[in-house]
């Protein structure tokens, strides 16, 4: 600010934003896959109207370049997590522990309580695998199919897959959200996950308790060999055995010991490799292609794995697009959108934009409460106006991120709510991405679903509560994390 001539006024710092808003709504009209290129576009061209007033208020563009690479440098944690993700997703496919969880989560699937096991097992698949897309477009799909049968609305079930799936993509560290938020906040990915069990549980727990009373309204006089002919298909794929839960229970253990995320995952990530060694040799000459040489199979398949798309062909073709991965590429997309996003919110800091449109929301807050609840809002907000799920996280992310360091908070609060009211109600826009692409693949109008999505409904309510009442609100230097009752 002080190679500032003058402050912005708050129309110039809103001249980006505005500009950004207007080319993500034209994306979303004119592209398939806004995340292939065009958001990231339209953020480096805002970026650009933002360098142009930071030029117009005086700043200097060594200042404005200075302000870019600090910000994309605090996004390269983050960035190098999601490369290694994107390897460990690719191994533990391959390894047969994804496989084996979707199998035995399957299992628990019960007449009686379909739409409560319904949650159950969207919740365990979108956990495994990080993507409640993918979930949804699969599993979902079939269950849909199996609750129809039943005789239970689709609205119903679709919302409960909703609910279930969007909860493991937000409390999985395979999620590519459940990253971009603490790397807009400033926080690590573990202490985001266990940051958010507080208000993510509570909020499951309600959920699955309204699918229960729900549930015992129907009866469930008819059967079907979906799941059965899922399960299957998985056991005639891959080995299926409770060994391989090994792979995740020395993974959570090298978490518990406090490993830094990096090598915690890159263990990870190797542990499935030599899984799938031991225990898919037929996956591992499937994907390598060599059978004459099993120790170059097994490297050739594990490269694979973890750098590029791969895909498993299983006896049933609706769960096929359930196993394939893409590894440390398909990492790239989000990569590019945090490096874009981290450009645009360096200008606009450099320039004082941030900060001038954080002063004019700032106004309204007077407490906790009140700052938490700014937070959500403007994450519905983006998600409302802006029709994706990765700018409603992205944008207030980084206009929010400084007021909550100088307010005392820890950036975990931040993330949280970012994912607590970004992440989840997305799918509730029906042209957002989320609530466009869940509408198209599982047949089910937005509106109609909507009712019953009751975890992304509940969970930017309880994130609100949770601040208003101070629980769990944790302070910089407050090793209790607990604080008292009073204002910001």
């Amino acid at each position: 600010m002080e190679n500032l001539k003058r402050s912005p006024k708050l129309i110039e710092a809103f001249i980006p934003v505005i500009f950004l808003i207007g080319l993500l709504l034209m994306n979303v009209t004119y592209f398939d896959d806004t995340l292939e290129g065009a958001n990231q576009i339209a953020l480096l061209l805002a970026a650009a109207i933002a360098a142009i007033i930071a030029s117009y208020l005086g700043v200097d563009w060594k200042s404005v370049r200075n302000g870019i690479v600090k910000s994309i440098g605090s996004a390269m944690p983050s960035i190098l997590i999601l490369l290694i993700i994107g390897a460990l997703s690719g191994t533990w496919l391959i390894s047969g522990v994804v496989p084996s969880m979707i199998y035995y989560g399957l299992d628990i699937l019960s007449p009686q309580i379909f739409l409560f096991a319904a949650v159950i097992v969207s919740g365990i698949v979108s956990l495994a695998t990080g993507s409640s897309w993918s979930t949804i477009a699969t599993i979902g799909v079939a269950l849909l199919g199996i609750g129809s049968a039943l005789g239970i609305s689709e609205g119903l079930v679709a919302g409960a897959i909703i609910s279930g799936a969007y909860f493991g993509d937000k409390m999985s560290p395979l999620s590519d959200t459940t990253n971009l938020a603490p790397a807009m906040a400033g926080t690590d990915l573990f202490t985001h996950i266990k940051y958010m069990m507080f208000t993510t549980v509570p909020t499951m727990v309600i959920t699955l308790i309204i699918f229960l009373i729900i549930g015992f309204n129907y009866d469930f006089d008819k059967t079907t060999n979906s799941v059965e002919t899922v399960r299957n298909a998985i056991a005639g794929t891959f080995y299926i055995s409770p060994w391989l839960f090994l792979v995740p229970v020395l993974l959570i253990i090298i978490i518990i010991k406090k490993v830094p995320p990096i090598p915690a995952l890159l263990a990870g990530t190797l542990l499935g490799a030599i899984f799938a060694v031991v225990f898919q040799p037929d996956i591992i000459n499937q994907i390598s292609g060599k059978t004459d040489n099993y120790f170059v199979s097994s490297y050739v398949a594990s490269v694979k794995a973890m750098y590029g798309k791969i895909s498993i062909i299983t006896p049933d073709i609706n769960v096929n697009d359930l196993f394939s991965t893409t590894g440390m590429a398909g990492m790239l997309n989000t990569i590019w959108l945090i490096m874009s996003a981290m450009i645009f919110g360096g200008v606009m800091e450099s320039a004082g934009l941030l900060i001038r449109i954080t002063q004019a929301i700032l106004k309204f807050v007077k407490s906790t409460g009140s700052l938490v609840a700014s937070t959500a809002v403007s994450c519905i907000f983006f998600n409302i106006t802006a029709s994706d799920q990765y700018i409603s996280i992205v944008v207030p992310g980084r206009m929010f991120a400084k007021t909550y360091k100088e307010k005392g908070y820890k950036p975990e609060l931040l993330s949280r709510t970012l994912e607590d009211a970004g992440t989840v109600t997305s799918v509730l826009i029906p042209w957002n991405t989320g609530g466009a692409t869940q509408a198209r693949v599982l047949g089910v109008s937005t509106m109609t679903y909507l009712p019953y999505c009751f975890f992304n409904i509940i969970s930017p309510m309880m994130t609100v509560f949770y601040a208003y009442m101070n629980i769990k609100i944790r302070r910089i230097g407050d090793k209790t994390e607990k604080i008292e009752n009073k204002d910001v």
